[in-house]
């Protein structure tokens, strides 16, 4: 376990009546109280973690640098894990720049005549009227892949024409029907509209973010790319991913990655869960937390990245991922520890 509090250091020569001087110039650089307080609060608070049995990795990061890290039970920050369902946060992003590049024509462009040879024989009329914005805020209306059918449909031959193939359970724009399969189907259409894997698309598309990498994916039967899920990257990996999102868009180096308007879209909320109550944009659920306003990415077993912007606070956290009956609890595990990360940075 490591933690990482960035001091700069100056060398300071005194000689005669810029001693004075120099000496204040040398304590504008050690860090006020409450911020040194806060970092330890941090420490402790991560270290007080361990009990979390199924928690492997946290770190936590404000405006950009880590500040307090860990890696629990022999598990590293730097080491490629399944990141699961916070992957769809990068097909948003994917959209988001296949939107600006001029790959797709918006989130009101209608995915049918992209899928076409998958659209099976008599489908429900309302397929026409899916568009690539009711796909990423999982209001499409077809019946969810995820859930208790998920190893069904991931299983299938085909899964483009499995996700297509479900019936519809509300109409297109209508309540949210959160399913893997819509994720899936943008994976197939940026894969049909670039002429490349979306994997290719997102080392290219993403190739300006210091340390960000997928270390691995998992494809289909027909080779595309599995959308919002099985997706692997390190800890240090989806912080950088979070860093983007929270810059507006921006890498470190002031490279434009995302455009601020798909940032804003994104995080605009279209719908709400019906089991947590929590808003929903673009790939992104929408929660107030500790009295302020975040934006997180969650992947099953507790594969979290929140994103708090008024505190310029990015916090990554990765658990184990094999199935549980308290998988809801761990998570709601996560959001208390979150919140409590919340409070000790707003109040530094």
């Amino acid at each position: 376990m490591t933690d990482f509090l960035r001091m700069p250091s100056r060398r300071v020569v005194l000689s005669g009546g810029a001693a004075i001087a120099a000496s204040a110039t040398a304590l504008s650089f050690i860090p006020a109280p409450s911020a040194a307080q806060a970092t330890r609060g941090l420490s402790d608070l991560l270290d007080d973690a361990t009990r979390l049995a199924s928690l492997r990795t946290a770190i936590v990061a404000r405006d950009g640098e880590i500040v307090v890290e860990r890696g629990y039970r022999g598990h590293l920050t730097t080491e490629p894990t399944n990141i699961k369902s916070a992957s769809k946060s990068v097909l948003s992003a994917m959209v988001g720049v296949a939107i600006e590049r001029g790959v797709l024509h918006g989130v009101d462009q209608p995915i049918a005549p992209i899928l076409r040879n998958d659209i099976p024989e008599g489908a429900d009329p309302r397929i026409e009227e899916v568009t690539v914005g009711n796909l990423l805020s999982m209001q499409a209306g077809l019946r969810p892949t995820s859930g208790p059918v998920y190893g069904q449909w991931v299983s299938g031959r085909n899964l483009v024409r499995g996700a297509l193939d479900q019936p519809f359970e509300d109409d297109p724009g209508g309540q949210m029907l959160y399913s893997t399969g819509s994720t899936h189907l943008l994976s197939a259409i940026l894969t049909v509209e670039t002429g490349r894997s979306s994997l290719e698309n997102a080392r290219a598309w993403f190739d300006a973010i210091e340390e960000f990498s997928i270390a691995g994916w998992e494809r289909d039967p027909q080779g595309i790319y599995l959308g919002g899920n099985e997706m692997a990257m390190s800890p240090r990996s989806l912080l950088a991913f979070g860093e983007v999102w929270r810059r507006g868009g921006l890498s470190g180096d002031g490279t434009r990655i995302l455009p601020q308007s798909w940032v804003d879209e994104a995080w605009t909320a279209r719908t709400r869960s019906r089991w947590s109550g929590d808003g929903y944009g673009y790939g992104w659920f929408l929660r107030t937390m500790a009295g302020e306003e975040v934006r997180y990415a969650w992947g099953y077993g507790g594969q979290m990245l929140y994103i708090v912007p008024r505190l310029g606070l990015t916090v990554v956290m990765t658990s184990d991922d094999t199935p549980r009956a308290t998988t809801i609890e761990d998570r709601d595990n996560l959001h208390a520890l979150s919140a409590e990360i919340m409070e000790i940075v707003r109040n530094s």
